[in-house]
């Protein structure tokens, strides 16, 4: 018998996300990048806040999440009031989509754009619109041009994931001020940390109330497995987000956790040094293998094959070798795999690796 509990309209169309691999059978010896993760970890004061805060487990955490707020604001000039905080800067994401699209109402990703995207449009009832991009660069023209009346949110990493490029501050601006009046520009910042004086979009926060900022504790603050992620932007789009936010949503362990990592500016700073060393390093001894990839703003590269088999075979002598890269077949990248980069030694094993390939070609 057919039953007649069905799920919302687009959810079935919604494909279960696929996290990076972390085991390769028959290996012990796995190294993992394909996730982006920052291979130095969390900075000592945020491994100790996390020690501390066993102490507290059986207490509730704060709801309004103030001392977090209050530390982001201090540490990049702004308005904590301003500021909302997630369970990954996934989570606002979806906040986004839940408060301002719903059926008939579309929502613009770009062609190579993260997943979440559609998968929150989706999830909210709305459609999902897939604008193309440009030699894996975001094109500002064709965003406002796929931009229509139905329009409500139209998202934007920058840097992108996976392809590592990213825009500049003029194309940002020229994209929010040319979206129709009903759109909310939103600047996903990941990867924005490994920009150095990169400040996400905040500065257009400031100037317009149709732009909202998101950022995580994931990536260069180490945190992955805790989920901390925030939002910025116009006092009364936050206010409409913590309505829809859960009073809970954050640990204590995560509360204080992040708090103590983005007050660690001395430790971001080696963590992004260290990443642009070796993320030019691997990018170079590729391109000398014959393997090029875009210039690379993030924690990675986006190693291009000549075709998806090269691609593909490429990938199972790495995991012969037990190194898991990420494939990017579902971002429309067949032909690529993405590179995390790692320390020292990482580079230069998935490097050798990689060369070992091409060598049996």
């Amino acid at each position: 018998m057919t039953s007649m509990i069905q799920p919302q309209s687009g959810i079935m169309d919604i494909a279960l996300y696929e996290g990076g691999a972390a085991h390769v059978e028959g290996k012990t010896n796995v190294l993992k990048l394909s996730s982006n993760e920052n291979p130095l970890g969390p900075s000592d004061s945020a491994r100790e806040a996390f020690s501390r805060a066993v102490h507290d487990l059986h207490r509730y955490p704060n709801t309004d999440h103030r001392a977090l707020r209050t530390a982001i604001g201090e540490v990049w000039g702004l308005n904590p009031d301003q500021i909302i905080c997630g369970v990954g800067s996934d989570e606002i994401i979806h906040f986004l989509c839940q408060a301002y699209a719903g059926p008939r109402d579309q929502v613009i990703h770009t062609e190579h754009g993260f997943a979440m995207y559609r998968i929150s449009a989706l999830a909210a009832g709305a459609t999902p619109v897939e604008v193309p991009e440009r030699d894996r660069m975001t094109d500002v023209d064709a965003i406002l041009k796929a931009c229509n009346k139905k329009t409500k949110l139209v998202f934007l990493a920058n840097p992108n994931n996976p392809t590592g490029t990213m825009i500049g501050p003029t194309e940002i601006r020229r994209l929010a001020e040319g979206l129709p009046p009903q759109a909310l520009l939103v600047l996903d910042g990941a990867y924005a940390e490994y920009v150095d004086g990169y400040d996400a979009g905040a500065a257009l926060v400031h100037e317009r109330n149709n732009v909202v900022i998101t950022r995580t504790f994931s990536k260069i603050y180490g945190l992955g497995g805790l989920r901390v992620g925030w939002g910025y932007g116009p006092r009364e789009i936050i206010d409409v987000l913590n309505r829809i936010r859960g009073p809970f949503n954050l640990s204590t362990a995560a509360l204080v956790t992040a708090e103590a990592a983005v007050r660690d500016t001395a430790w971001v700073r080696k963590c992004r040094t260290e990443n642009a060393k070796w993320r030019d390093w691997l990018a170079r001894t590729l391109a000398e293998m014959g393997v090029p990839s875009d210039i690379a703003t993030a924690n990675f590269v986006l190693a291009r094959f000549a075709d998806q088999a090269d691609a593909d075979a490429c990938d199972a002598h790495l995991r012969s070798e037990g190194i898991i890269v990420r494939r990017v077949v579902g971002y429309k990248l067949p032909h690529c795999l993405r590179i995390t980069v790692g320390d020292e030694a990482s580079c230069r094993r998935v490097a050798h690796a990689i060369g070992q390939y091409k060598g049996l070609r």
